[in-house]
């Protein structure tokens, strides 16, 4: 279990992500293709991006290069989710293209204790190696990530929307309260479902929370407690995926088609776009065409 430890100050710098962070979604897809885990969930994305990874001649890069530092286990270094990253994956690659050498070098051969770490890993901590290196990454986000962001931020937009109500209704502690199954707010600490046991003290830094569309599981935080507090989670997904959903054998849905008539219902809940496009698992483009074509029929 993870203890986040807050205080007043730590309470009014709570930020949650507005978009995918592509760093974050980098190292969810990577366990995605290492992991069973929301294999199901994501069955469409999956056959996708491994034929496009195959095409591209990223299949055999990804599994020995990406694959040996974005290992499953209890550890993960930080530096693959630089801070920068908030701007978007060119700040990002460069920001893990300027970190200190003896920082990089110090997280490998703490992932070395826990997961062997390659011989060629240990030379990032030259230029050379490290622009090769973030070059792969940002082509492998290209294939895996940015084609799939549209619905990634509707999703996220979604969650935010339902976040921000908690927000507005019950204040921050609403806010942390309403994050999910894997939280569990009592004052002056949120307890979370973790892959280790530890505590963390924001000591009135704050926290950069970040909702991750691929993620899977529990919650991931950095390791290094001296960096500037961010914690990623999976959003909650729909409970099957679209294309797995049964086609809804009713009077409503024969008439408007099943993902319609899905809609519909959660227009008649109040449920905002964004809402929609989470509950209903399509883009938030495709939800406001749905939703376009109901208000003009009445």
């Amino acid at each position: 279990m993870l203890r986040i430890h807050f205080t007043e100050v730590d309470l009014a710098r709570v930020r949650v992500a507005a978009e995918p962070d592509p760093m974050w979604e980098v190292l969810s897809t990577l366990h995605r293709l290492q992991s069973r885990g929301g294999r199901w969930q994501f069955a469409a994305w999956h056959r996708t991006v491994r034929a496009d990874l195959a095409a591209a001649g990223l299949a055999q890069p990804v599994r020995k290069v990406l694959f040996p530092l974005y290992a499953l286990g209890p550890y993960l270094p930080d530096f693959l989710t630089p801070p920068e990253s908030e701007g978007g994956i060119t700040a990002a690659l460069d920001g893990l293209r300027r970190m200190p050498r003896r920082d990089v070098t110090a997280e490998l051969w703490l992932l070395n204790r826990v997961s062997p770490v390659p011989s060629w890993a240990l030379r990032l901590d030259q230029g050379s190696e490290r622009r090769e290196f973030t070059e792969l990454i940002r082509r492998y986000h290209e294939v895996a990530v940015a084609p799939f962001t549209e619905r990634a931020t509707s999703a996220i937009v979604a969650h935010r929307t339902l976040l921000a109500r908690a927000l507005l209704t019950r204040g921050v502690e609403g806010l942390l309260s309403s994050l999910g199954p894997r939280f569990r707010w009592h004052p002056p600490v949120l307890q979370v479902d973790y892959r280790t046991d530890r505590d963390l003290h924001l000591r009135g830094r704050g926290i950069r929370i970040v909702p991750t569309y691929f993620s899977w599981g529990t919650p991931v935080g950095l390791a290094n407690a001296d960096l500037p507090p961010v914690l990623s989670y999976p959003i909650n997904h729909p409970v099957v995926p679209e294309e797995s959903l049964p086609a809804e054998h009713s009077p409503l849905a024969a008439l408007l088609g099943s993902t319609r008539a899905r809609v519909l219902r959660c227009v008649a809940d109040g449920l905002t776009t964004g809402e929609i496009a989470q509950m209903v698992g399509v883009s938030l483009s495709a939800a406001s065409r749905h939703t376009s074509v109901l208000r003009d029929a009445g």
